[in-house]
């Protein structure tokens, strides 16, 4: 070997060290929740971010698949690449939309209108080249069940308002007059024969009644001089000139 000649040794692994720093630095990692939960027609929100050492570009693409949850090979379903391509026909037609934003790492969908035939796993995978190293795929498993029934306040509301309450009303207008009605019989009922009621207090008769006039036989006709003797004359009528009784 000539002196000054380079060793081949030396060199080997700074050879290695060079075909092997793009593996190890030019990497990425996608992020999702393992587990989301929803009931039977909500919005369900896919999270789904990712982490680059390369500033994503148009080279940059996305696809989330799905696995039922009786089994059987993913399918992709949504495809992102520069522009989101939901998908046309199948099981999610019209019911995805693009909640990403590749520049700041998120690439989420929402999922419209959930329904039981959801359940199952969704997968997220970004490619973002030069970038091909690390765990590109992330997974989430949807549980969508059945909406309890419940009865909100508002509805209890306005059946209160529009029935029990007008209800209540007409209830309470009919004891009233009721208890009215009752007292107002037990006044007539029990009136004094003595009583003495405003326009009465000034004739011994009612307004409007007729007064029965005196007839023959019941009054004696007297002359003026023998008034003083009418209560003995009462009890013996005498013959003279002067007093003449009623034989009528």
């Amino acid at each position: 070997m000539r002196r000054g000649s380079p060793d081949l040794s030396a060199l080997l692994p700074l050879c290695l060290l060079g075909c092997l720093a793009p593996s190890l630095v030019s990497s990425i990692s996608v992020n999702s929740p393992a587990e989301v939960h929803a009931s039977k027609g909500d919005t369900v929100s896919l999270y789904c971010s990712f982490t680059s050492t390369s500033r994503p570009t148009s080279r940059m693409t996305v696809d989330w698949s799905y696995r039922p949850q009786n089994g059987g090979l993913p399918q992709t379903f949504f495809h992102f690449a520069s522009r989101p391509y939901p998908p046309k026909d199948g099981q999610f037609a019209g019911r995805v939309q693009w909640q990403g934003s590749p520049a700041n790492g998120e690439v989420s969908i929402s999922l419209i209108n959930a329904t039981l035939n959801d359940n199952g796993t969704f997968t997220c995978s970004v490619r973002n080249p030069p970038d091909v190293h690390g765990s590109p795929t992330s997974h989430t498993v949807l549980t969508v069940t059945p909406k309890a029934s419940s009865i909100r306040f508002t509805d209890v509301a306005v059946l209160m308002v529009f029935i029990l309450l007008p209800s209540a009303v007409i209830t309470l207008v009919l004891i009233g007059r009721m208890f009215c009605s009752k007292e107002r019989n037990q006044s007539k009922a029990y009136r004094s024969p003595i009583e003495i009621t405003e326009g009465e207090e000034y004739s011994m008769y009612p307004s409007g009644a007729k007064i029965k006039s005196a007839t023959c036989c019941d009054i004696y006709v007297m002359d003026s001089d023998d008034e003083d003797e009418y209560y003995s004359v009462k009890q013996r009528p005498p013959t003279d000139d002067g007093f003449v009784e009623s034989q009528c």
